[in-house]
């Protein structure tokens, strides 16, 4: 039996717990997917490095799963865009059972291994993509007809799974084993086993997204405004990354599409927007390399 299938041996009597008790059990086993991350964390780094080449030769992030494991993968590439102005186009997510499974649990399609090799064709993927591939079972025949997919056509595959020795993980170019064993509610992987995911997928993409220059010191510089609270945001980046005063830097902000990275270099180098974004263009989008440092 896989190990993120079997009953656990703790909280036998879960269902007869006080509500305050009940809640603790749940918050305190989520700490296991932290320690589970932290375990592998040398794998991680590995695929990360091996992915930013790919990604900064123009591939995409593309994201397969099923379940909760596909509406993670869903969720990490709809955010790229407004925390670091990544093109919706470069981080594509693929579900089991397509857009309806997003909202509705689409039974049976997860055993469909021929539809994970079609659905991954159809993005028409090449040699600098990086697929990121999730099951917590780690035998999810779609994800694996992904994997297969994926590495036929040359694109970098790495495996996500919650399960030692899993399928995806052999299959995969790079394997990330999150051991995070038995759920308090057996089998119900959509609680530490998919914390412990979304942990991954935000380190890999946000770690890929620093070594791509979207990050000056740990301020997001490069972040898409597209309500209220992010246009405010931008302003309190600029001020805080280069102390001008509030109009000041909304003034910066307005002259370059409130794109954060221009006004950073434009008040600290004593530049135009212009002469700004010329200096972040040689130096490859890094906001210390613009400004020499």
């Amino acid at each position: 039996m896989l190990k993120t299938e079997s009953p656990s041996s703790q909280h036998l009597e879960l269902d007869q717990y006080p509500t305050e008790q009940l809640a603790a059990a749940f918050a305190d086993d989520q700490l296991n997917a932290v320690q589970a991350v932290r375990a592998v964390i040398p794998a991680i780094a590995q695929a990360i490095e091996a992915a930013v080449p790919r990604i900064e030769a123009g591939g995409r992030l593309l994201y397969v799963g099923a379940g909760t494991s596909g509406r993670l993968g869903v969720l990490d590439s709809v955010e790229l865009y407004p925390t670091f102005s990544w093109p919706y186009e470069r981080a594509v997510a693929i579900l089991a059972g397509g857009a309806e499974a997003m909202f509705k649990a689409v039974e049976g399609a997860e055993d469909d291994r021929a539809q994970g090799a079609r659905d991954l064709l159809a993005l028409n993927p090449g040699k600098d993509d990086v697929v990121l591939a999730l099951a917590a079972s780690g035998t999810t025949p779609y994800v694996l007809g992904a994997i297969e997919a994926a590495r036929g056509a040359g694109a970098l595959a790495i495996g996500i799974a919650n399960n030692p020795g899993a399928p995806v993980l052999r299959e995969a170019d790079f394997g990330i084993i999150l051991d995070t064993g038995n759920e308090i509610i057996s089998g119900s992987t959509r609680l530490k086993a998919g914390t412990a995911q979304k942990i991954v997928l935000n380190t890999i993409s946000s770690a890929i997204m620093v070594r791509l220059n979207k990050v000056y010191g740990n301020l997001m510089v490069d972040l898409k405004p597209t309500n209220a609270k992010l246009f405010a945001r931008t302003v309190r980046l600029t001020m805080h990354a280069t102390g001008a005063d509030e109009t000041t830097a909304r003034k910066t902000l307005e002259q370059c599409g409130f794109h954060v990275k221009v006004a950073v270099v434009a008040l600290l180098k004593k530049t135009t927007v212009q002469q700004a974004q010329g200096l972040l263009d040689q130096a490859k989008g890094s906001v210390r390399g613009a400004l020499g440092r």
